[in-house]
């Protein structure tokens, strides 16, 4: 992770009960903001199974005060997080790593919702891609 200095995830009983302590620098000369950080290193660390499904995070003031960040810029990542499906926030219980199922069930039904809604407008597969592929920056627009 390019924008990330170091981020580490450390809870051995992975007990639920307590927050993993999470070690996390933001880099202030980044162009990628701090919430941004935040959130694909958390994204990271579930990907590669540092973080696992039931994990709790830290509650938002005491992770911002830590990494001297703003509760807002947390919260950001938090919602963010959640909105993709990687976390689910439970109340005053806190906010816990979800399983990584449950992410790939819901880009499937995204997949799925923005193919058909592209094909309702006529487009083909192949004009789908290329619109898919420039938009993640894989392409020039006017490739064709």
């Amino acid at each position: 992770m390019k924008d990330v200095d170091s981020f580490t995830a450390v809870d051995a009983a992975h007990n639920n009960t307590e927050a993993v302590l999470l070690n996390f620098e933001v880099k202030k000369d980044s162009d990628v903001p701090p919430y941004s950080q935040l959130r694909r290193a958390i994204i990271a660390l579930r990907a590669e199974g540092t973080l696992v499904a039931g994990d709790r995070l830290p509650p938002m003031r005491s992770l911002a005060q830590s990494l001297g960040l703003a509760v807002n810029t947390v919260a950001k990542a938090y919602k963010e997080l959640e909105a993709a499906g990687a976390i689910e926030t439970r109340g005053r219980a806190g906010s816990f790593i979800t399983a990584l199922d449950s992410t790939g069930a819901k880009i499937q039904a995204l997949t799925t919702r923005y193919v058909a809604g592209m094909r309702k407008l006529g487009i083909d597969d192949e004009e789908i891609l290329l619109v898919c592929k420039h938009r993640l920056g894989l392409t020039d627009p006017d490739e064709r």
